[in-house]
């Protein structure tokens, strides 16, 4: 998308920060990347990455509000946001109005697999519904009625042999209903928040010279650091640039970092 290729993928363990946008009425009843229907009053989202459907937690790093969503459309591709909310969402985490917000975005695995399965089983090959053959006729067998006395008999007709009737059709196999996802809970929970700072990260290197070389190419843009970090049990130094007043300045570093030579810089939270 715009150049940049993502690939799909499952991560269960997805705990991420960044900033996220909201979109609404121009996608209003659209088709999703899955194939439903968009609707911007459900709490739904978009995501570049994670698998359709999914459930997250996002959480706004500025307000503590958190509500669960359910990810069902591709995006957003612009501004290295990393979800897009649906309008009702980003009303509940209060940031309709400024249009974008610090989040942290976590996979909720169990609901994810739940609703993965019910997707993959509401998607599947049905047995083809098999069309009732026409009912048999029941057959009827003449019989002759007893003569009346006095009254001369004719000689009967050879008796008519009965017909076998058509075997009964098969019962047409009963088609399943449609398995529905738990509805998420419609709350919003609030939970206490730290102070946040916006940063472009330039990337993440198992090696410091590797890192001390990327620092050196961003040392004109800004305050530049190399810190380190241990990501699923893996050390990893972090280039970042930053602190970062607001998101405008923000998109506008990620821009210089990327011309810069830090093609896989992302603007993150922390």
């Amino acid at each position: 998308m715009n150049g940049v290729w993502y690939y799909p993928s499952q991560d269960l363990n997805y705990d991420e920060t960044g900033i996220a946008s909201w979109y609404g009425p121009d996608f209003h009843e659209k088709s999703t990347a899955n194939g439903e229907q968009f609707d911007q009053n459900a709490l739904s989202a978009a995501h570049k990455t994670l698998p359709l459907p999914s459930i997250v937690q996002v959480t706004n790093l500025e307000n503590g509000r958190s509500i669960e969503v359910r990810v069902n459309d591709r995006g957003p591709f612009v501004g290295n946001r990393i979800i897009d909310m649906s309008r009702r969402s980003a009303q509940l985490l209060g940031f309709e109005g400024q249009g974008t917000a610090k989040v942290r975005v976590k996979v909720l695995a169990t609901e994810s697999i739940q609703a993965q399965s019910i997707a993959r089983i509401n998607g599947s090959d049905q047995a083809p519904v098999e069309t009732p053959r026409a009912a048999p006729k029941e057959t009827v067998v003449a019989e002759a009625l007893p003569p009346a006395p006095g009254v001369p008999v004719a000689p009967a007709p050879p008796p008519q042999q009965p017909v076998a009737p058509l075997p009964a059709p098969p019962p047409a196999t009963p088609q399943p209903a449609a398995l529905q996802e738990p509805e998420l809970p419609n709350q919003v929970l609030v939970y206490p928040v730290k102070p946040t700072h916006i940063y472009v990260q330039a990337g993440a290197y198992s090696q410091g010279d590797n890192a001390s070389r990327m620092k050196a190419k961003l040392a004109g843009l800004g305050p530049v650091s190399v810190t380190g970090a241990r990501v699923n049990g893996v050390d990893v130094y972090r280039v970042r640039l930053g602190p970062i007043g607001s998101v405008d300045e923000a998109d506008q570093m990620l821009a210089r970092a990327v011309n810069a030579g830090a093609t896989e810089a992302k603007i993150v939270v922390d």
